[in-house]
């Protein structure tokens, strides 16, 4: 019975961290985006839309934990959480592709990017937001064997390189006047985004499709 209401409350406590992630991904999404078009930064923009991609996976892994009861055992991706991981992958590659595409039209054009005070104020805060609901919801993943929510706060983690780097692109921008600074630095994102899209299109191949590949991988090396 102790080990029920453990879990209930365990469980409570994880839908309360994915629904608070979700509001903060909306905040981020629409002030980034926002801000990031009207300052006509390639960083702010990107940080943006990779928001938004995360608000998406937020929702699917919120709709799994509602799904889930307390007396669930440590399972693997549903078959559905495994499509819109691989939907994640995907789109965070098309990211990648405008990043590249922006930052050198940016550079060969000199586009400047003007000053965004918000902007500035978004990823400072998202350092310390995303902080917190990384270190909150990696614990109780790990406490409750989920495998979806423990993916989603990886992405948290992710999601903090991101905003640093994009501050530091902003603030030698609008502090000396480094223009060039903004789209390098949305050149650097792609290292994160490159690898949360690689650990999303692996998320979302079935343990079958793993196990196959390594045998077969195993069976290559062998002959």
């Amino acid at each position: 019975m102790a080990t029920l209401v453990a879990a209930t409350s365990l469980l409570r406590q994880a839908r309360l961290a994915q629904v608070l992630t979700l509001a903060w991904m909306c905040i981020e999404l629409g002030v980034a985006l926002g801000a990031g078009i009207m300052a006509r930064s390639v960083a702010l923009t990107a940080f943006g839309i990779d928001s938004g991609i995360e608000l998406f996976t937020a929702a699917v892994v919120l709709r799994r934990l509602l799904q889930r009861t307390p007396s669930e055992e440590r399972g693997e991706l549903t078959a559905g959480e495994r499509r819109a991981s691989r939907l994640v992958g995907y789109g965070l590659y098309a990211l990648i592709l405008y990043i590249v595409v922006s930052a050198a039209a940016s550079l060969v054009f000199q586009i400047r990017p003007n000053p965004s005070p918000a902007g500035l104020t978004l990823t400072i805060m998202a350092l310390a937001v995303m902080a917190l609901l990384w270190k909150w919801r990696i614990g109780l993943a790990d406490r409750l064997g989920s495998p979806a929510l423990s993916g989603d706060a990886a992405c948290s983690l992710v999601c903090l390189y991101l905003a640093g780097t994009t501050l530091a692109g902003l603030l030698l921008n609008q502090l000396f006047g480094l223009w060039w600074a903004d789209p390098i630095a949305g050149l650097a994102l792609v290292w994160w985004i490159r690898g949360e899209a690689n650990e999303a299109l692996e998320a979302g191949r079935s343990l079958g499709d793993r196990i196959r590949n390594e045998v077969g991988l195993g069976g290559g090396g062998g002959s």
